[in-house]
This record gives structure tokens, sequence and C-alpha cells, in this order.
């Protein structure tokens, strides 16, 4: 097994050492060869190999040396070779070291002192310890800090040996009455640490002598108090009354590490409001104070699991979260915006909004690259802000409509987004709405604004001047007619067949080629003229921006301006008396809808209108030229319909949401319940009664109640081993988020004592062992309780294998028996997410790792196939139940989940039904990293079946 080593020494491999080159250096009188000598000594050993002979010639040589970095590794040195025989003896030759231990101890210099005494902290052999004592008592009482606080943990690590009670039984006692005069913080801190773990009564006594003190005592000494009281009030909670005090008193201590410390244990121990409203003023404190944008995160962080357990009190302190807007980071400013959107109630509504309205105006005037991006999140919380709460959309949506010429598109299209769902629930605001974007609808430049606000103008001109203005603004919009001349048209065909007379001409020969222009050009530069597009100024700002959008290919647009001139032509039927009026409006909408038409038929363009945009438009013309009451029904009314029922599910889908979050548990109704009223108030401040109330609250309503049930528990049990097996191992698997615990119960089921059991285990993937494994001596018959950490670093499925390896009496080699591998469930770091549409498809363009899974199953039902892939995935289905209703042979939803590192998993299933009932289609996973994509398809090919 590899040996353990307390310090980490360079050394270089390509040069294996001889031992005899080693010795004559350690024997010469060079000290830097000596160094050397002994650091190649140490990594030979560190590799496996014995070096016996080298003993008795670093006693001879090594131990009279006077040179610091020489005696701190032969202390290395010490440390890491065997001192017992194979029965566990002491070996003779140790009793060598003894003496120059006892005389280093002893040294009149500071640092050979404490480098020793640091050395006992890592030894095992009382014999070798048991002389030493003496002299590491006198060490607690020298004159230099530096000696006191390393003999003071010397101390400790000898009480905490099987026979250390033994060796020094009035340790606690010294080590208290040194605590009561000693000056040195950290010599303080190590003593206090002491008593905190080998005597724990003598610490809480210590603390309590000393209550009033304890604010002015150093920050290593503050976190080791409050370690203590974590680990006293888990034991007996009646207690922690009297410690919530000295936390309060610590909050208010100059030291950040200990006021944050202070904080989270405070929430851990107490649910009165007052101590939830301390740690979070202190949270909000440190979240403006540090300028780490890591440590805000993690403050941020601490925020959140406060509000999701203590809403109300956090309520109140929305104001001073809001505050972290000024760091100029994206996550903070996200992660806050998502805890302020939470705690919004009638009572703060108006101030959160008006700190976000100055908030958007800063990104007006502000320089910075990702002012865009905060804008689009802020219009995001404001929308948020008013679907919840209507009667502030009356406060913000005239400023939010300043942005819809934003530069940023994402940003523009979240504002007219927000228009559009203001205008259909807030009926009041309809009509400044309509008349504020017929003003503002010249200034929009992306295509999907432009498409979604020309949809608000058809929907929602219902009066004649709003009407006659709608059509007015669009007309302005798209400039004269035609778009284009028919002097530009031959132009656009002479060009095409030069065009194509150049690319035959560069194609057939590799000689200079005449361009267009007259002028000479090589193959490659002709080839990428020829191919370029044709550039356009006829959609300059001052023509309009609908001409200048349709003028650039953009065919889906022209089709809903047909649509908009349509709904309003209709609309003018109805709220124009005179029909000359309408005919005049029907027969100009008619030309313009033509002349798109004739545009996208032209060679002007780069490319040809394409056929649902035609279509669209060819039924427009019909419609202006035939209408009839039922066709007036479908366009006027439908639309509008469905857009309504469209809000009002995705309303229905929220409040079930926040209804399930809202059920609690509820205890049994034979649990004890305390009646605080009926106690005695003798002696308890008014926190300490805030306190005893709240906690018969939460065992009231099933709080205190651990979740999950045993039948999950049996789940988590892997079984290792065989029943046949000499050694039978199982392993209770633990996660939680970036650490594995395996709780491995290893059982002798022979008559014989095992020596040098050791679980021995390895890594597969993302998986990293934390502690080196130990080694046991197991009776006959008898079980051993074994723990093993394992930090993780990423989503990916992950194997853990190993052996466990044996020694007994009988026979001489080493016995391994292999184990099952465990296999890390992706699951376990999965969990369901709500993400928005525009979301989903950026992060769906974005994301580079794709996984196609081809669907393979024995269930012929569409939706209980998506069920079981929700559940077998652990992922959200973000497509609304009402799009997957009704029977049409096909389905196709979108699945979004989250880890917790922080990584984006999403799913699309498309899935098809055959003429035999069976299902076919594909499921594609999409992921920022290659690991969760794999993962996460390797666990539906497995599950996708039905009945895993």
């Amino acid at each position: 097994m590899e040996k353990s080593c307390s310090l980490l020494v360079h050394f270089d491999k390509g040069t294996p050492a001889i031992a005899n080159e080693i010795r004559e250096a350690l024997e010469g009188n060079d000290v830097e060869a000596k160094i050397d000598a002994m650091k190649k000594a140490i990594m030979l050993l560190l590799n496996g190999e014995t070096l016996p002979q080298l003993f008795i010639t670093i006693v001879r040589y090594v131990l009279p040396s006077e040179d610091h970095t020489v005696q701190k590794l032969l202390l290395l040195y010490l440390e890491i070779i065997e001192k017992t025989d194979a029965k566990g003896r002491v070996l003779p030759e140790m009793i060598l070291i003894c003496q120059n231990l006892r005389n280093n101890l002893q040294h009149p210099n500071e640092y050979i002192r404490g480098v020793t005494l640091r050395f006992l902290c890592r030894l095992n052999e009382t014999e070798i310890i048991e002389p030493l004592i003496p002299s590491v008592l006198q060490n607690l009482e020298h004159r230099h800090p530096y000696i006191r606080r390393n003999a003071i943990l010397a101390m400790m690590s000898i009480y905490k040996l099987p026979q250390g009670e033994q060796i020094l039984v009035d340790a606690p006692e010294m080590i208290e009455k040194l605590l009561s005069t000693e000056q040195d913080p950290s010599a303080k801190r190590n003593a206090f640490l002491m008593l905190f773990t080998c005597a724990q009564d003598r610490a809480v006594n210590y603390l309590l002598t000393n209550v009033d003190k304890v604010s002015e005592w150093g920050e290593l000494l503050q976190m080791i108090v409050l370690d203590l009281i974590r680990k006293v009030c888990r034991t007996n909670r009646g207690e922690k009354g009297r410690y919530i005090k000295i936390i309060i008193s610590l909050l208010n201590v100059p030291s950040t590490a200990v006021v944050y410390e202070c904080a989270g244990t405070l929430v851990s121990l107490s649910y009165a409001p007052t101590a939830i409203r301390a740690a979070a003023n202190t949270y909000c404190q440190l979240l403006l104070s540090q300028s780490d944008n890591n440590v805000k995160l993690i403050v941020l962080d601490r925020l959140n699991e406060l509000k999701s357990s203590h809403r109300e009190v956090m309520a109140d302190m929305f104001m001073d979260i809001l505050r972290a807007l000024s760091s100029p980071n994206l996550d903070v400013r996200r992660k806050t915006l998502d805890i302020v959107l939470e705690l919004v109630t009638n009572r703060n509504i108006n101030e959160v909004v008006l700190t976000l309205k100055k908030e958007v105006v800063k990104t007006q005037n502000g320089e910075l690259e990702k002012n865009g991006e905060y804008r689009q999140m802020l219009i995001q919380a404001i929308h948020s802000c008013a679907v919840k709460f209507p009667e502030v959309a009356s406060t913000v949506v005239h400023l939010l409509m300043d942005f819809l010429g934003d530069s940023n598109v994402a940003s523009a299209t979240d504002v007219i987004v927000f228009v559009r769902e203001i205008i259909e629930t807030n009926p009041k605001l309809r009509v400044s709405i309509i008349t504020r974007l017929l003003d503002t609808f010249y200034q929009i430049r992306a295509s999907r604004v432009c498409a979604c606000a020309l949809w608000i103008i058809g929907e929602y001109c219902l009066s004649l001047s709003e009407v006659e203005s709608g059509l007015a603004t669009i007309k302005q919009c798209l400039g004269e007619l035609p778009f284009y001349s028919l002097s530009e048209e031959e132009e656009g065909n002479d060009s095409s067949k030069k065009v194509q007379q150049v690319n035959s001409m560069t194609v057939s020969s590799k000689r200079p080629a005449i361009l267009s222009d007259g002028t000479y050009a090589t193959q490659s530069a002709a080839s990428e003229t020829a191919f370029s597009p044709p550039t356009l100024v006829h959609g300059s700002l001052a023509s309009g921006n609908l001409r200048s959008l349709l003028l650039t290919g953009d065919y889906f647009l022209g089709a809903v301006v047909a649509c908009t001139l349509t709904k309003l032509v209709l609309r003018l039927e109805e709220v124009q008396p005179s029909k000359v009026e309408v005919h005049k409006a029907s027969a100009q909408a008619l030309l313009i809808i033509v002349s798109m038409l004739q545009l996208g038929q032209s060679p002007v363009l780069p490319h040809p209108i394409d056929n649902d945009s035609y279509d669209r438009m060819v039924l427009c013309i019909r419609l202006l030229c035939n209408t009839g009451d039922e066709i007036k029904k479908i366009w006027l009314q439908s639309c509008r319909q469905s857009f309504v029922s469209m809000l009002t599910e995705k309303q229905l889908r929220e409040t079930a949401e926040i209804k399930a979050k809202a059920q609690i548990s509820h205890a049994q109704p034979d649990d004890l319940i305390d009646f605080y009223h009926l106690k005695s108030r003798k002696g308890m401040s008014q926190l300490e009664l805030e306190d005893e109330v709240q906690d018969d609250l939460k065992r009231a309503t099933g709080e205190f109640i651990k979740e999950g049930d045993d039948a999950n528990k049996l789940n988590r049990i892997l079984q290792l081993t065989g029943f046949s097996d000499p050694v039978y191992a199982e392993a209770y698997v633990t996660v939680h988020h970036y650490d594995i615990v395996l709780d491995v119960t290893v059982i002798n089921r022979t008559k014989e004592t095992l020596q040098n059991l050791c679980l021995e285990l390895a890594t597969m993937g993302d998986l990293k062992l934390v502690e080196r494994p130990q080694n046991y001596t197991l009776a006959p018959e008898s079980s051993k309780k074994i723990k093993a950490n394992i930090k993780v670093s990423s989503t990916e499925t992950g194997v853990i294998f190993g052996n466990i390896v044996y020694e007994t009496s009988n026979v001489h080699e080493r016995t391994v028996v292999v184990l099952n591998d465990i296999h890390i469930d992706i699951m376990d770091y999965i969990s369901p997410a709500v993400c928005s549409d525009g979301a989903f498809r950026t992060m769906w363009a974005e994301f580079e790792w794709e996984n196609k899974v081809a669907v393979n199953t024995v269930i012929q039902d569409e939706k209980e196939f998506l069920d079981h892939i929700m559940k077998s995935t652990n992922m959200k289905c973000l497509t609304a139940p009402s799009a997957l209703d009704g029977e049409c042979g096909f389905l196709a939803a979108n699945l979004y989940a989250k880890s917790v590192f922080g990584e984006d998993a999403l799913v699309n299933v498309s899935i098809e039904k055959q003429v035999d009932g069976k299902l076919s289609g594909y499921i594609r996973i999409r992921s920022k990293t290659q690991g969760i994509a794999l993962s996460l398809g390797d666990k539906i090919t497995l599950k996708q079946k039905g009945g895993i």
C-alpha cells in the first residue's frame, strides 16, 4: 500500500538513485549533497523501496547535523519508515531516535523544537512517545508562542491515541489552566480546539464562563466556538437559547469570515423571526461590502435558501438585496433579480418596479458591453411583475416601448411580447398602447419585433381613427410602390447572366478573368465576386423599416404585412360607414400585396419567395376580393380568442405550480406538541421565547421530519461481494451535490482474525477519491463500517471499482476479494427546471454537443412514452399540455433540466405512430459539455423500452 507523507517533495523520476550513492552522499560533509540524498531516500521509500541499510547511516551522519533543512527531511524520513515489525511491536533500533527527539525538544533553536513537536502529531507508536512526554509538557510553558501552539497540538494528538488518556491523565485540566493565561491567539485557538475534541464539557464551561469576552477573542478562536455551538446544539436542542445569544453577539465582530459563519449557524439552529432577520441582515451587508463576485454569488445562494423557508421575513429585505444590482457582473445581477421577483408582494411591488425602471434607464446611458443583455434581464423582470400585479403595468409599459428599436434584438423581442400580453390583460391601456406603438413603429429594426408589432396592430386597432392610423403607418413604412423599377429588373437579369458567364469562364480557365466592370481578377477572386449577393440601397432608413426588411428577402414579414392589412380592411368595413373609403383602402392593400408578390418573383432579390409566404399572400388577395361573415369571424375574432386561451392556460399552469410548492407536510396526529403559553418563562429572553414558539410550529407542521422514505434508502444499498465470499461487503451510497459518501459495511464471515484489511477503491470519470485507505483488523464474525468520500466535478456517469485486501495468520500472501462496480447515476445530479421558449431556442442553437437516440420501445401511446421519458430522465416538459392534446399520430415536445453544477440539459422528443401501431422517431439531446449529453443518451437508451 502507498505510504503516507505530510509533505510533497519534488523528485525527478528519470534518474533513479542507487542506495550506495545515497549512503556516500550522507557520509560526506557537504550539506547540499546530504539534502539531495535525503530527498532521494524519501522518494524511494514512498515509491515502495525499503532501504534498511540506510537507517544506521542516517543515525550516525544525519542526526548530528545542525542544518534546519536536513533536520526537517530527517523528520520526514522518520515519519515514513516502518517502525514496527510484523507483529506490531516497535523495532529495537527506534530507541536510537528517542534521544535525538528529546534533544530536539530541548534545543535552543525555536524552529527545531517546533518542527519536532509537529512531527510528534503524526506518530502513533506509544513506546516512542512515552519517554518524550516530560519534554512536551515543558514546551507548554516556553516563552515563544510558536512552540506553545505546536506543543498543544502534540498533546492533542497524543491524547487521542488509543492509550493516550493513560499517558496524559491530566491533559484537559492543564490545557484549561493554560487557556486562562494564554495570550497568543493561535495558541488559544489550539488549546480550545483540544478541549472541544477531547473534553467537550470543559470547553462548554469555559465558553459559558467567558460569554462576555467572546466578541473580543481572535478570529480563529471564534470559528472554533461556532463549531462547538453547532455540535452541542445538534445533540441537545433544548439548550440552544443561551448559545444563540453568543452567536448574535458575534455578528458585530470585524471579521467577515466569522460573521458569515455566524449567520449560517444562526439559520441552522433557530427558526425565530428575530434570528432569521439578523442572519439576513448580515448576508445583505456582506453582499454590499465584498467586492469578490464569487463571494457575492455564495451569499446570494444563502439568501435564496432563506427565501424558500422564511419568505415573510425576507420580503422586508428586498431593497437591501436589490442594491446588489450595482455589481457589473451579470451572474450576480441575474441571481439578485431571481430572488427579488419571488419576494414581490402587494406592499413592495411599486418600489421594486421603480428600482427596475431606474436600472433600465441607466442601461441607456452606460457604455458597458453587456448593457443589452442586462436590459433584457430587467425587461423580463418587469414583465413578470406586471403579469403578477397588473396594476403596475401602466407605469412601465410606455417606458419599455422606447426600447422597441433596441439594437439588441432579444431585448426588443421581450418588450414586444410584454406589450402583447399587457394589451390583452389590461383593456384600459389598449388605446394608449396602440397610439404609442403606431407613433414608434418606424423605429423598429428587427424582423421578429416588426412581425409581432404588426399582429398587435391588426388585432387591437378597433376604432375608425386607429384603423386608419394603422393603415397609414404601414404604408409609410413600406414607402412608395413599386419596390423596384423596370430598369433595375433588367439590370438584375443582365447581372445574373454576366455572373453565369464569369462563373463558366473562371471554372474553365485559369487565366485572369474579366469582371462585369471591366477589371481583371484571378480565378478565386472572380468566383467570390460572382457569388456574392447584389447590394441593395433601396432599404435606407429614410424610406421605411418594412421596406428595408422586405428588400433583404424577408418574405415571412411580407406575409405578416399582408395579413395585417387584410385584418385592418375587414375591420374598416365594420367601423367605416362610407363604402367608397373602404373600397379605396381595400384597393391600396391589394396593390401592396401584389407588389410584394412581384418583388418575390423578380430577379432583383437573391432568392425567390417561399411557397408558404406566397400561399398566405394569395389567400389575403382572395379574401379582400370576396369577404363574407364567416371569414370575418375567423380573421377578426378566432385569432384573438386563441391568444387569450394561450394566456389563460399559462396563468393556470403557473398557479398550479405555486399551489404545488405551497403544500406542506403534516405530522402524525398523535405527535407530542408543547404549548409554550403553559411553559415557565423564568430567565428566558424574547428571542428564546420566539425560538420555542417556532420550534413548536415546525414540529406541528412536520418540518422536523426528515424527507425520504425507507424504500428509497433500501434502493441505494448495493451488494459488493457474494454471499459465499469470506468477506461480505455492501455499500449505502449517499449523493449530496459535489460529494458522494460510501458507507461500506464489511463482515468477516470466517473463524479467523483478518489483519491489515483494506478497502481499496479506484474511480473512472470525473470522480476523485478524497481520503487514503486505512488498514483495519477484523475479529472473527465481526463487522466494520468504513466510510469513503468521493468528490464529483461534473455531470457524468462515473464508475467506482475496487477490492478488499486482507491477511490472515495462516496464509502469508495477501487475499484479494474483487468488488462489484458501483455506477453513479446521472439522475442524482439532474433536477427539473423551467426556462422560456426563447431561452430554450437560444441554447439549442448555441450548444455544440448533440446526442441523437433512435426511439425503440414497446410502448404504443405517444403521451405514455413521453411521460416515461420524463420520469426516467428527471426532466420537465416545457411544451404546454394543450399542445399535446388530441390524437394525431405524432408528438413533438421539449424537455429541460439543470444539473447541480449549473449545466443545462435540453431534450427534444419527436415521435410518430406507424401503421402497425409502433412508435418511431428520435430523441435529441443537446448540452454544452459532452459528458451530460452522452450520459443522458445512455440513460434514455437503457430506459426507453418501458417497464424497466
